[in-house]
């Protein structure tokens, strides 16, 4: 009876490491859930369309600016002579144009005898000119007025300034950079999963979002999947040939296909910044969750079997699996 009852508990023991290292290696390689995801955001890049020295400046790096408030001012007092030449310009190509088309009007009076076809066909093509000359003034005109408004630099869209390199009295050309704008509400995530994974993941699938900031849990869905990414076999040299690499590694790393995902919901107390790291958990359509602990749901597990519920061990094709974090530090 003993010996039976060992032979049996050995042989559970076996079943339930066999049926561990199933799990963990369907967990591991084919599970889509990654580390490797990034905070990313929708940044537009001011540059003024005048040059000109910096009158006021109203805005303070990382501060917030809404739609349509002023940035800064950029003098305007050679935009404003401009603008007045232009206009004169203008008055004097009408008057012009009037004296022309008076005289034309005048020879198509006059009789045959009185003046020569030649004559009154020149006095017409005087006034075609006039009014041409006059269009090109009047473009002139609108061009400096807009040359005028665009001395005023107003932000396109809503957010946060960064990286503003800009003082009041600073000489700006026009489209060169001095600040970008974080736009609000355009935050989402980039996950970069290994292509081991891509067959368990769709777009419009339910995606979990773990903030490496105080652990925070974000809810979202799979907006896109990348279609591309670089090969570095497909550079050429000087006679557009491929610099196809001369070595090659024996053991395969997976490569990484960017997939995007979009934030249902973003508390109003969660600071998000582009860059910021987070761990990504791809769920099925109809709401289970393929990488929660068979015994742990994921929002009640502890920070410890968190951590290491998220442990990188992601894997490779080859003829044996490599964790990822260590693949760098494999033999080549």
């Amino acid at each position: 009876m003993r010996n039976s009852l060992r032979i049996l508990m050995t042989l559970v023991i076996v079943a339930l490491a066999v049926a561990a290292g199933v799990w963990l290696w369907n967990y591991y390689l084919f599970t889509p859930w990654t580390r490797d995801a990034r905070v990313r955001a929708e940044v537009v890049t001011i540059a003024p369309d005048v040059s000109g020295w910096v009158r006021t400046l109203n805005v303070n790096d990382t501060g917030f600016v809404a739609k349509g408030d002023t940035l800064f001012e950029i003098d305007p007092a050679r935009y404003q002579a401009a603008l007045d030449q232009a206009q004169a310009t203008v008055e004097n190509r009408e008057a012009t144009l009037q004296l022309r088309q008076t005289e034309a009007q005048r020879r198509n009076q006059l009789s045959s005898r009185s003046i020569s076809a030649e004559d009154r066909q020149i006095a017409q093509i005087n006034s075609r000119v006039a009014a041409a000359n006059l269009k090109q003034a009047q473009a002139d005109l609108a061009s400096a007025k807009l040359d005028l408004e665009r001395t005023r630099v107003v932000a396109p869209i809503s957010g946060h300034v960064l990286n503003l390199q800009l003082a009041a009295g600073n000489y700006v050309t026009r489209g060169t950079p001095v600040m970008a704008l974080v736009q609000s509400d355009s935050y989402y995530i980039m996950g970069y999963f290994e292509e081991t994974k891509m067959s368990s993941i769709d777009v419009g699938d339910p995606a979990e979002v773990i903030l490496m900031n105080g652990d925070t849990h974000l809810r979202g869905h799979v907006a896109g999947i990348g279609r591309g990414i670089a090969d570095t076999n497909t550079s050429l040299n000087n006679q557009l040939l491929p610099q196809v690499q001369p070595t090659f590694n024996w053991v395969r790393l997976a490569q990484r296909i960017p997939v995007r995902v979009t934030l249902d919901d973003i508390p109003d107390d969660t600071l998000l910044s582009a860059g910021m790291t987070a761990t990504v958990r791809i769920q099925h359509a109809d709401g289970d969750h393929p990488t929660e602990h068979a015994n742990e749901p994921a929002s009640t597990a502890t920070p410890s079997s968190r951590s290491a519920d998220r442990r990188p061990t992601e894997q490779v094709q080859s003829t044996g699996a490599v964790p990822a974090e260590n693949a760098a530090e494999a033999p080549q």
